[in-house]
């Protein structure tokens, strides 16, 4: 996508306060997102200017439209799950989320490169499956089954949670309890806008909310086999959702340590995974 920067070339890092555009006896200075300072370079590649305007970097124009549209898919799947992201999800997750809708987004064969829609309701088998942490796989965590059927308006879904406390809990060391989590979170299609030039989503108002269940703490250590009946909802103001918006179904798995009555969140072996899209 960024053909102007194939060969960075990096020769130094700038420590001092000295500010300019352009180059200066063919070094050039710049910024690199996620690293702190600016970093100095052999000057070359093209502009800014060329790379919003010139007709030779139409292609790269194209790509970063659409690579914009996935990332804004994948945050929204985020902050509707953001209750459960800081100790459920990994440091890679963003990238793999964009990653995902970019394989949504060249299935549109309807748009031009560069305005192809991200159909999520219409692709879901790329989201089915995906764990939240790949440190921390949600099947490696729990080994039990879990069904899920959504209402009829598709704003929540029933779950039925099938498992033996002695063979389908792996528990991580210093853990005395856990709980099952269930969450559901709407997620609209992304559709590129020409007028703002920026993908948003088809239904804003739908788009990110959620709801989620948290169940009662079990302690560890037991046997025999439990089922579990329980439901997940939206809130109450949304009545149904529409062609263009799809529910996230998750389940996920906290551990805690009780002590003195209290229960204390493990910082591991805490596992989300998302069950279905309906």
């Amino acid at each position: 996508m960024l053909d102007y920067l194939k060969k960075p070339n990096i020769m130094a890092r700038q420590t001092g306060p000295l500010k300019y555009k352009g180059n200066i006896g063919g070094v050039r200075h710049f910024k690199i997102k996620g690293l702190k300072g600016s970093f100095a370079g052999m000057a070359g590649g093209a502009s800014a200017e060329q790379i919003k305007t010139a007709p030779e970097f139409k292609r790269t124009r194209e790509n970063m439209n659409e690579f914009a549209g996935c990332a804004a898919a994948g945050k929204s799947v985020r902050v509707g799950l953001s209750s459960l992201m800081q100790t459920m999800s990994d440091s890679r997750l963003t990238g793999r989320l964009t990653a995902i809708m970019k394989k949504i987004n060249l299935e549109d064969q309807s748009e031009a490169r560069g305005q192809r829609a991200i159909l999520i309701s219409e692709q879901t088998q790329y989201l089915k499956g995906l764990v939240f942490n790949k440190s921390v796989n949600f099947n490696s965590m729990f080994t039990g089954s879990v069904r899920m059927t959504p209402t009829a308006s598709r704003t929540g879904v029933n779950a039925i949670i099938s498992y033996n406390l002695s063979t389908n809990i792996n528990a991580p060391v210093g853990a005395t309890h856990f709980r099952i989590v269930l969450a559901v979170s709407a997620i609209s299609d992304f559709i590129y806008n020409a007028d703002t030039k920026m993908y948003e989503p088809a239904n804003p108002d739908i788009n990110e909310k959620s709801a989620v269940n948290y169940m009662a703490e079990i302690p560890l250590g037991g046997s025999g086999s439990i089922s579990t009946n329980v439901d997940c909802i939206l809130p109450s103001s949304i009545t149904a959702l529409t062609d263009d918006t799809s529910l996230i179904a998750c389940v996920g798995i906290e551990f805690f340590q009780q002590v003195s009555g209290n229960y204390y969140l493990l910082s591991s072996g805490n596992a989300l995974k998302i069950v279905d899209i309906f």
